[in-house]
Parts: structure tokens; C-alpha cells; sequence
């Protein structure tokens, strides 16, 4: 095998996937009469490409989580150290679900690298190359990984008489009668969950702020019960707290068949007390920016909630989803569409991840693809801005279909995450925009939030076409082409900003993506995806340029309680 960057459409290469050779599924609990689904015929013993892996591993950067843990006292490290542990559960939990048995598939491979390569992609497929198969004899990965059986088709599961089958913490397996039935995450992966439980009611009991102690034990109950929004109100209740995490079965972008199922993740943060003081004004304008939306007002008519806040943290520990393939560097959470009309979002900017994709990959992709002249308008305060708002925007536009399709979520099924993301995309480009105007921001470097915000796009499209993030990105710049927003110089193939049109385009491209979701129309959102999300020879040509200079698509890190200087409770 060889390392590819997108060359293929990112949808085609999605509708290409089908069921493939697993190893087993993770087995049912056994207070049900379910059963996993079927385990394929083993293959052979694969024989793998070690040198094909080293390249690949190349596609990362390495980058070390560690942090000045000197103002906390031995109490709290204590209590982060179990954090970290609770975290490090949510990677069990997140390997039974992308691929099975890991085990299993660890005795196949008998080269350190590919082994290493797996852990980093939690299986055998390639994150960063379109789920490409790395291991020999595995084949395509299933776009319902462990969700649902193999032999599953949609029209079976659309058919069949389960209430809680669109659940976002459930399986489906089959029972002794080959019959769909949904198994309960609580049950599914009690085992590991209950250890998970155990650790962050330990960390609470360590905790001096009431209110995270509070949440942690919240939380506990939570992954014990699948009911997660209390916890979520908990989560928004808290202020001051100066550690906090992230953990449970929360994105839906590992489903690529429905987009129902969420995967289990966490992330352990210090909170940059003085940089989330002056993030905090930001928040006030949400209502004010929701009525501006360059949108009829029937999209905008929602109210983002009030309690939003706005924060900066040094990230130090990444598992399960959030640790696969491109890494996050900002988080906007609870994604529960009730608590988010009611208290908002919390938005963390995770500042020294985005400060290593910055340095490390957007400035030499800027050398390599933005014009000389614009260059200087790549600048990490705006990487920085530009992100932020993403974050914020995602409380903006709508919630529920205006066409009773119920949630936007729902309606749009697996194009939920690639819209939502898109959405945010574009529509923080708009809030910078706004509060430039108004004097929140500096106006006159307006153009740099522009250059760094295409730079980010080249960034971004080269995730894969599994990547959510990724499909957005392409449909953007797809959009932003025919707008004429940039533009590109044929002898030297580097990209220009036109300021003016770009303006035009990023009103234009969020009027089109709010409708969509406010009217739940899953057939305009697939269509546009299906024009829209593809790389075409032009840019693969770029994007083989940034290959060829050899700079990473994403990070991976070196973490844990060895580089924190911490020890195990």
C-alpha cells in the first residue's frame, strides 16, 4: 500500500464501503438473549506492509500533553490522575465499537509500526486516507462498524419494530432467532463502564468545587443509565471549576450508516484562567447575531440559550473518538438540542492543540498554497478567533425542522454531522465578520480571519472522506470557487482571498445550509454533498504538493501520567 491524500470524491468514497471481515462483535450482556453480529469467516494470518505503516505514521506530527501542574496541591493531582484514568476507560469502550475484539486483531500484525498505527486508528483502517484498509485481508471498513450487524440492510432496520433502534445509546443485534433487537450501551458495556463510574466518584470525592463534584457523580449515574441530561445541566451549572472533563458517548460521526449512534470519548482540561476572562464578553451577542442571520427569519426564529460560555483550556488527555484520526481543537458541548435551547452551550478552545496544528501544519500549508502577498495575513490570533466561533456558532440557526421532521439531527440522518459542522463553519466566519463591524473586533485585520479561514479549508480536506469536518470543508470550498471567493494563480498554484466576494459567498453558502436544516430535507442536503463534496484533479494536484513537502495532515500525542509527572492513585 501507499500513502494517498483525497483524490476521490469524498461521497463516492463513502458509498463504496460495505460490510466487511471483522473479527468478533462486542458480545451481549447477558440479561438479554441477543447476539452479536455474525463474525465473518477468519481470514488468513494477514502479512503486513511495515514500511508502508512508517510512511503512513508520517502523516502525523507528535505532540506532548504535558502542563504546569505546580498551583495544584497533591489533592486535586491526585484527583486529575483519576480523571485521566476515566478517561483511558472510554478507549476500550471506543475499540468495541469501531472494530470488535482489538486483542484479536493485535496478534495479527507482527511489526511494531503497524501495530502502533493500528492503536492510533483504533483498527485497521486508515483515518486520514479515506478508511483505507492497512492490514492485509481486512477489507472495507463497515460505515455501521460495530453499531449494527454486518448483514444488516436499511431497509431491515427501517422495517423492524424496535422503538429505540434510532437511539444514540443503543446496538442493534440479533437474537437467537436472527431477529433485529436493540441492546441498551449500559448493557452492552457494563464491564467497563461501571470501572469508568467508579473513578470519576472517586475523583469527586477529591474535588474542593462542589459543583464538579457534582457533575462527576452526575456523570457516574449516567454511563450507568444512558441518561445523560442531567448531567449535561450539571455540566452547564459549572463556572469556576479550574479542571474538568469530557466524557462519554457523545459524536455520531463513527456512524456512517444512519448517523444515529454516538461514540464513547473523553478529554481531560486545565482551564486558562486569564484567556477565558477575556473570551467571556463574546457571549452576550448571541441573540443579537441570531437575528442578523442572513436568512429568512423563519430559520432564525430559535433563541440560542443564555448561560453560554465561553473558555480556554490547555488540553492534557484525548481518548477514544476524540483521539482517532484529525484531532479536535475546540469543543462545543452538550450536543442535547433541549439543554441547548435552555442553557446554551459551553465552548472550549483548546488552546495548546491549536497552537501545534498552527505552527506545525497550517504555516507550512500556507507557504506551499497561499499567495506570497497574503501570507502575512496567516496569523494565530485569527486561527484562534476563527475556531472560537465555530464553536459558538453551533448554538446558532435551528434546532427543530420547520417541516415536523423533528430534530435537524434526525432529519438529516448521515448528513447531520457534515451539515451541522459546515454550518458552524461558515456561519463563525459570519459572527467575526459581525463583530468586527461592530468594534468587538479589530476591523482592520478582518482579512487575516479571511486568508487564515481558506488556509484552514486546505487544512481541513485533507482529513478524509470519512471525516465530517472534511466533507464540509470540500463542500465550502466547492462553493466558494464557483462564487469566485479565492482564486488561483495557474503558474505558481497558490490561492488568493477576494475579500468582497468572499463576504457575498459566506452569506450566500449559510442561507443555503440554514434552509436545508430548517426544512429537514435530507434529499437537497445529499444532493449538495453529492455536487459539492468532491476534490477534483486541480486540487488533488495542491494537495500532492503538501505531500511532497512532507508536511503532517494531524497530530497525535504522547500523554498520560508519566509525561504529568503523576502516578497512579
Amino acid at each position: 500500500m501507499h500513502r494517498r491524500l483525497l483524490a476521490l470524491s469524498l461521497v463516492a468514497a463513502l458509498a463504496g464501503c460495505n460490510s466487511s471481515q471483522h473479527e468478533a462483535a462486542p458480545p451481549a450482556p447477558a440479561s438479554t438473549t441477543a447476539t452479536p453480529a455474525p463474525a465473518a469467516t477468519a481470514p488468513a494470518p494477514a502479512s503486513t506492509d511495515a514500511e508502508s505503516a512508517q510512511q503512513r505514521l508520517a502523516n502525523y506530527a507528535t505532540v506532548k500533553l504535558s502542563a504546569d501542574l505546580s498551583s495544584f496541591d497533591a489533592k486535586q493531582k491526585q484527583m486529575i490522575a483519576l480523571l485521566i484514568q476515566a478517561a483511558d476507560v472510554t478507549n476500550a469502550l471506543y475499540w468495541q465499537q469501531s472494530w470488535g475484539d482489538k486483542a484479536a486483531l493485535m496478534q495479527r500484525l507482527s511489526d511494531e509500526n503497524t501495530r502502533h498505527f493500528a492503536e492510533i486508528n483504533y483498527g485497521p483502517w486508515d483515518r486520514l486516507d479515506n478508511d483505507q484498509p492497512f492490514v492485509a485481508g481486512v477489507g472495507p471498513r463497515p460505515p455501521g462498524v460495530q453499531f449494527y450487524p454486518a448483514d444488516m440492510s436499511k431497509s431491515e432496520f427501517e422495517q423492524a419494530p424496535l422503538k429505540d433502534k434510532t437511539s444514540q445509546y443503543t446496538v442493534l443485534r440479533r437474537d437467537a432467532q436472527h431477529q433485529l433487537v436493540s441492546v441498551p450501551y449500559h448493557q452492552a458495556y457494563q464491564t467497563d463502564l461501571q470501572k469508568a463510574a467508579d473513578l470519576l466518584r472517586e475523583a469527586a470525592k477529591l474535588s474542593d468545587d462542589k459543583d464538579f463534584a457534582r457533575y462527576l457523580k452526575l456523570r457516574a449515574d449516567a454511563l450507568l443509565s444512558d441518561d445523560y441530561r442531567p448531567s449535561d445541566f450539571a455540566w452547564m451549572a459549572m463556572k469556576s471549576n479550574p479542571v474538568d472533563i469530557v466524557i462519554g458517548p457523545i459524536e455520531t460521526y463513527e456512524d456512517q450508516l444512519f448517523g444515529y449512534k454516538t461514540s464513547y470519548e473523553s478529554y481531560v482540561l486545565l482551564k486558562d484562567q486569564a484567556w477565558s476572562a477575556k473570551l467571556a464578553r463574546f457571549v452576550k451577542y448571541l441573540p443579537e447575531l441570531q437575528r442578523g442571520l442572513p436568512v429568512d427569519d423563519k430559520y432564525k426564529a430559535e433563541k440560542p440559550g443564555s448561560d453560554a460560555d465561553l473558555n480556554a483550556y490547555f488540553a492534557v488527555y484525548y481518548a477514544g473518538n476524540a483521539n482517532v484520526g484529525a484531532k479536535t481543537i475546540a469543543i462545543n458541548l452538550p450536543n442535547d438540542e433541549e439543554v441547548q435551547l435552555k442553557k446554551g452551550t459551553r465552548r472550549l478552545q483548546l488552546e495548546n492543540v491549536m497552537q501545534a496544528k498552527f505552527d506545525q501544519i497550517m504555516l507550512p500549508i500556507a507557504k506551499v498554497l497561499i499567495a506570497d502577498d497574503q501570507q502575512s495575513h496567516l496569523t494565530f490570533d485569527a486561527f484562534f478567533e476563527n475556531t472560537m466561533f465555530h464553536e459558538v456558532a453551533h448554538g446558532l440557526g435551528i434546532k427543530n425542522t420547520l417541516t415536523d421532521k423533528g430534530m435537524v439531527r434526525t432529519a438529516l440522518k448521515d448528513q447531520a454531522s457534515s451539515f451541522e459542522e459546515g454550518k458552524a463553519d461558515i456561519l463563525g466566519l459570519y459572527m467575526v465578520t459581525k463583530l468586527a463591524e461592530k468594534g468587538e473586533l479589530d476591523k482592520a485585520k478582518l482579512m487575516d480571519n479571511y486568508v487564515t479561514f481558506l488556509a484552514g479549508i486546505l487544512r481541513s480536506v485533507r482529513f478524509g472522506a470519512s471525516d465530517a469536518h472534511a466533507k464540509a470543508n470540500m463542500v465550502r470550498f466547492n462553493f466558494f470557487k464557483q462564487q469566485g471567493a479565492f482564486s488561483r494563480d495557474a503558474s505558481s498554484g497558490r490561492y488568493r482571498v477576494d475579500f468582497d466576494k468572499m463576504t457575498a459567498a459566506m452569506n450566500a453558502l449559510s442561507a443555503k445550509l440554514l434552509t436545508i436544516q430548517g426544512n429537514g430535507d435530507y434529499d437537497a442536503a445529499k444532493q449538495l454533498t453529492d455536487s459539492m463534496g468532491n476534490v477534483d484533479a486541480e486540487l488533488a494536484s495542491d494537495l500532492k504538493r503538501l505531500q511532497t513537502a512532507k508536511i503532517p495532515v494531524d497530530i497525535v500525542f504522547e500523554q498520560g501520567l508519566d509525561v504529568l509527572g503523576l502516578t497512579k492513585p
